[in-house]
């Protein structure tokens, strides 16, 4: 059988059959469209405010980070602690009297408006302070810095004073509350700012930006300086604020009995002129342990030990 051929030729009846494609300026002229600017062709343009023209750009950078790792959650949870400790320490050593606010109550005949002012600060430091660390915002963690730090100052009096009257009167007693109150506010300004590195590190891992090798090498060694940073921190602000009890010692130790028993009493080595020269001895120690290339030393006997 001869099978029978199709015919399509109707399908062209009264067209024009090209070889090539339909000329484009032909079609561009006779194409219509709108003016108007594609949104997603228009850059986002970020008008910096007041502080960031006068600081040449943002303080504290926003950044997205990836869920908490199990370095940062014990990071956070470290931080709290620490946060629960510098709050309640900080209501224990700090005073209503001498601050701003006290002032101001005071001449408005109100006292109890400047004590509540000063728990309220105390309790937005905290507050800002654990909404940061969980959160991971730099922002509530600057406010917290700030403010835990501006409710410790005094604009009246040198003296030192307590928030409460159930603590011990003695003089070691109060020396070792302020330096522990010090060591706490440095642990956690280092620790919510490892929370941060720490994150945008696992951050960069994850994502695949950088390679870290050995990266629980780097966290025990960031866990062993947490260790040992606040003993020698606080080392060297015992001995700087204890200069009048240890100076005295020494004299006795070498035989002067009496000197001793007066500079025990020196009012000059429990003013600012002792703290000066406690000061001063720290760095003549700091000093000799740079001159004799003492961090170096150390340094090669960890190498040694680790190997």
């Amino acid at each position: 059988m001869v099978e029978k051929k199709s015919d399509t030729s109707h399908l062209y009846d009264g067209k024009t059959v090209r070889s090539s494609a339909p000329s484009r300026k032909k079609a561009a002229g006779r194409m219509t469209g709108s003016s108007e600017i594609p949104k997603d062709a228009i850059p986002e343009v970020h008008v910096p405010s007041m502080i960031e023209s006068l600081f040449g750009g943002p303080i504290v950078s926003k950044t997205k980070f990836l869920p908490p790792d199990r370095v940062v959650q014990t990071l956070q949870m470290t931080a709290a602690i620490i946060l629960t400790l510098l709050s309640v320490v900080t209501f224990t050593v700090t005073p209503v009297s001498g601050t701003a606010w006290f002032w101001l109550s005071d001449v408005i005949n109100q006292p109890a408006i400047g004590a509540l002012f000063h728990i309220l600060l105390i309790a937005m430091g905290f507050i800002g302070g654990m909404y940061g660390i969980f959160q991971r915002e730099q922002r509530a963690i600057l406010i917290s810095y700030i403010i835990l730090i501006l409710v410790t100052i005094r604009f009246a009096g040198s003296k030192v004073e307590f928030g409460i009257d159930l603590l011990p009167d003695g003089e070691i007693a109060q020396k070792l509350l302020l330096i522990s109150y010090a060591l706490l506010l440095v642990m956690y300004i280092e620790l919510t700012s490892g929370i941060i590195r720490f994150s945008m590190l696992d951050k960069s891992i994850r994502t695949g930006e950088v390679y870290v090798m050995n990266v629980k090498k780097i966290t025990s060694q960031y866990y062993r300086s947490l260790m040992i940073t606040p003993l020698v921190a606080g080392f060297v602000a015992l001995i700087t604020l204890m200069i009048n009890l240890i100076i005295p010692f020494i004299v006795g130790l070498l035989g002067s009995d009496s000197t001793a028993k007066r500079l025990e009493e020196s009012v000059e080595l429990t003013s600012v002129y002792g703290v000066a020269l406690g000061t001063a001895v720290v760095f003549m120690i700091v000093a000799s342990a740079f001159a004799v290339n003492l961090p170096a030393r150390l340094a090669q006997m960890r190498e040694n030990s680790s190997k």
